[in-house]
């Protein structure tokens, strides 16, 4: 999944391509209009100004020059504002692509030269340049503002070395080395906080403006800004490493996988443009054979119109722009979209499944109780701890807190196993740690009434023998309930899979009013779940964090990825991230979906049902060069200031 999508050629960027492979940055398009500043079209607004003045003398004031003089005063305007489509007309025509915009403008107005339609030769250029600038600039403007929410990255970095602070640029820090940050600076890398207490804004990772207060020994991450006093962070991870750096290769490789309408368009103007040359062609010479008083500058003129008209520039620059701001509106809200083509895919969706711990509760998880058998309380927590301080779980995490210094140094032949726990060596002797499922696959005996309890918990067996277990807590997260309301809302049913055992998980099912809930799941019964749940024919999003939760998120239609406590192995494995981890941002990426579909096709029909419109009066000799140009850059613009208010949208959820 998630491969890059083939380029298109239809598509706006103001800057010069070649025919060859391009990172996202240069959209794909063969297409130099001189940069979005007025100062880069002296040229155009030069020989916009030539056919005001001689529009002027000829309607204002009747001064009529001769044909010759027409020709080269008009002539120098059209090569003034169309040198750069007449070269690209020039170049594609070399490389054998006849079917294409340049080509088109350029036999259209050459056209009008040739029957003596000199102003409206130039007005169709003039026109169609102005259009295409309007069009780069907002293309640019799209580019721009992602670009401008990606580049939070600091130049230098502040790092201790040898009991002196220098300045560095971050890729030159390594983990274990501390950076200090200023109050106002950028985090540049991912760490653990060493000082006591700091606070940070996050908004350009998650979207949310609210301030974060760490307290010592938490994870900073790159990208968020300090807002008080001096802190001091141990690094973690390299600076190409950091989930700073992974987000903003994602959101730069997003635009470039473009959706099934994108790509249709692209498929549809490929096939569109030689279809009404031909068409044009026929309008010129068709009438040869039926009509008793042919004129051929009459019949010739009209093909003009129907050529400038059916220019698909509307289609191929706006809705490659829309999905731009779909992806930028996202962006801007702490969602990442890993491409356009998902902002589709998630439209589709009927269905949202959900892991419990990390997705819909906190994973902060709190050690309420300790109950031994057959072993020492402090006996039972060390040996437990001692092997759990070899895990990143977060029920792990919790059992190693609540152990604080009563742990017995390092566990020998440590082995995860995956749905069930830890099997290890401590201070000599065979320790198990996690659910019932694993002390019932090595044929540990423990009390039955166990299984009935209703609350997450780490048995622990030493040496073969049943030792005791620690009840953990979890908190459901404040969004959740809501996120479960505004699913149902959207007539998307909501499903919960968990590890944890039955009980748990139909409580919190009952608690947030999710629709169905399956414990007791190992992953590979979580892939089977959501397999069988695709089988009933749901389009299916699935949102987890963990390791355990790749497989899934990868088999599910939509695979979304909580970033913030997510593993490495979710975030890659996605197609969506959700940088806070706040559920209801899931309702958020799928109105965002909705947001972007809707304009996108709503420009689609506003441009073919004028085209087809303008197309036929233009054919019947109702329409003139004027008109033509006219409705052509109008629903082109129209089209894209259609598309520009999605990133002024707010999705809400």
């Amino acid at each position: 999944m998630n491969k890059r999508q083939p380029h298109g050629d239809c598509c706006h960027d103001g800057q010069k391509h070649t025919h060859q492979h391009k990172p996202q940055e240069e959209h794909d398009h063969d297409h130099d209009h001189g940069g979005p500043g007025w100062r880069s079209h002296w040229d155009l607004l030069a020989a916009m100004l030539i056919l005001a003045i001689m529009l002027t003398l000829e309607y204002g004031f009747h001064t009529v020059f001769t044909s010759f003089v027409n020709l080269v005063i008009y002539g120098i305007a059209w090569l003034l504002s169309g040198w750069r489509v007449l070269d690209l007309a020039f170049r594609k025509l070399k490389r054998g692509d006849v079917f294409n915009e340049f080509v088109l403008m350029s036999v259209a107005t050459l056209g009008a030269f040739y029957i003596g339609a000199y102003s409206e030769g130039v007005g169709v250029m003039v026109f169609y340049c102005i259009g295409e600038w309007f069009q780069d600039a907002a293309v640019n403007k799209a580019k721009g503002n992602i670009r401008a929410l990606l580049d939070i990255r600091p130049d230098t970095v502040s790092v201790t070395r040898d009991g002196q602070v220098l300045e560095v640029h971050p890729s030159e820090v390594k983990p274990g080395e501390i950076i200090q940050v200023k109050p106002g600076e950028k985090v540049a890398l991912d760490g653990t906080l060493v000082s006591p207490k700091a606070t940070f804004n996050t908004a350009s990772l998650t979207g949310e403006s609210k301030p974060d207060t760490k307290a010592g020994g938490e994870q900073v991450l790159a990208g968020m800004v300090n807002l008080q006093l001096l802190a001091e962070i141990k690094v973690t991870a390299l600076f190409k490493d950091s989930k700073l750096s992974r987000i903003l290769e994602m959101v730069q490789d997003a635009t470039a996988r473009k959706s099934q309408t994108q790509l249709f368009i692209s498929r549809f103007a490929r096939i569109y443009t030689p279809i009404v040359f031909f068409l044009a062609l026929a309008v010129c010479l068709v009438p040869f054979f039926f009509v008793d008083d042919y004129v051929f500058n009459q019949w010739f003129y009209r093909a003009l119109v129907f050529l400038v008209i059916s220019c698909p520039c509307a289609l191929v620059v706006s809705i490659p722009l829309g999905y731009f701001g779909g992806v930028g509106l996202a962006s801007r809200n702490g969602i990442l979209f890993k491409g356009g083509n998902f902002l589709d895919v998630v439209t589709r969706v009927n269905m949202v499944v959900m892991d419990k711990t990390g997705t819909l509760t906190k994973g902060v998880f709190k050690v309420q109780q300790v109950v031994a058998a057959n072993a020492d309380e402090k006996e039972l927590v060390r040996m437990a701890a001692t092997l759990e301080a070899n895990s990143t779980h977060p029920v792990a995490r919790a059992v190693t807190a609540y152990a604080g210094g009563n742990i017995s140094g390092k566990a020998d032949k440590i082995e995860e196993i995956a749905g069930h726990g830890l099997k290890g060596m401590a201070e000599g002797r065979e320790v198990l740690a996690g659910n019932a499922r694993l002390l019932k696959k090595f044929s540990v005996s423990y009390p039955a009434a166990i299984d009935a309890i209703a609350q997450t918990l780490v048995l622990v067996a030493i040496d073969g023998v049943y030792a005791g277990y620690l009840v953990i807590a979890d908190e459901m997260k404040e969004d959740a309930a809501q996120a479960i309301k505004q699913l149902h809302a959207l007539n998307i049913k909501t499903v919960m899979l968990s590890g944890d055992k039955q009980g748990v998980v139909t409580d919190v099912a009952g608690q947030l009013g999710i629709d169905r809930a399956f414990g007791d799941l190992l992953p590979e019964g979580k892939v089977e779940k959501v397999q069988e749940l695709r089988d009933q024919g749901y389009r299916i999003a699935f949102a987890g964090d963990g390791v355990n939760d790749a497989p899934v998120i990868a088999l599910a239609d939509a695979g979304i990825a909580m970033g913030g406590l997510g593993s490495d192995a979710a975030i890659e494995t996605a197609d969506i991230v959700i940088q806070n981890d706040q559920p209801s941002k899931i309702v958020s990426a799928i109105k965002i979906g909705k947001i972007t579909r809707t304009i996108v096709w709503q420009n689609i029909i506003l441009a073919m049902g004028i085209k087809v419109l303008v197309l036929v009066l233009g054919a019947s000799g109702v329409a003139n060069l004027w008109e033509a140009v006219i409705a052509d850059v109008g629903v082109a613009l129209l089209a894209i200031l259609n598309a520009v208010r999605i990133q002024g949208k707010k999705p809400g959820g």
